[in-house]
């Protein structure tokens, strides 16, 4: 499973209106169109990422050029996962996924004990049993 962290967003305090609404900035399209590349190497065969613009954004790319659907989960937005993403990840586990989620994941709900460097754009690889087994950078 490749757990993303959506790309570059802007500066949420500067946005007016529903923070949903919030789309990627140039950064950010950058970062998401270079996952495609970045991501090559793992295999996905579903794209699921919360209904917020900017994290539908970042996996359109990845989504597209894999062939596949992004599948929008509620349990992902961002006034959500704290409650529910970690029962839906539980549920994924051990699938070749890539999941699109916002900072302030409860890492410890999910087993982990030290939280990973989940940078904007960045990505983390869990394993079967949410163990993380690598963390990747996001592209520049």
């Amino acid at each position: 499973m490749l757990l993303v962290r959506h790309a570059w967003a802007g500066d949420a305090s500067e946005w007016e209106g529903d923070d949903s609404l919030r789309p990627l900035d140039a950064r950010g399209r950058r970062q998401a169109e270079a996952l495609v590349e970045a991501f090559a190497p793992y295999g996905a065969v579903r794209v699921l990422s919360s209904p917020y613009d900017r994290c539908v954004q970042t996996v359109e790319p990845l989504a597209r050029a894999r062939g596949l659907d992004v599948e929008l989960r509620e349990e992902l937005g961002d006034e959500r996962q704290a409650a529910d993403a970690p029962g839906l990840l539980r549920e994924l586990a051990g699938e070749d996924v890539i999941v699109c989620t916002h900072g302030g994941l409860p890492w410890r709900a999910l087993g982990v004990e030290e939280e990973p460097a989940y940078k904007k754009g960045g990505a983390v690889v869990l394993d079967a049993h949410l163990r993380v087994v690598e963390e990747l950078d996001p592209p520049a």
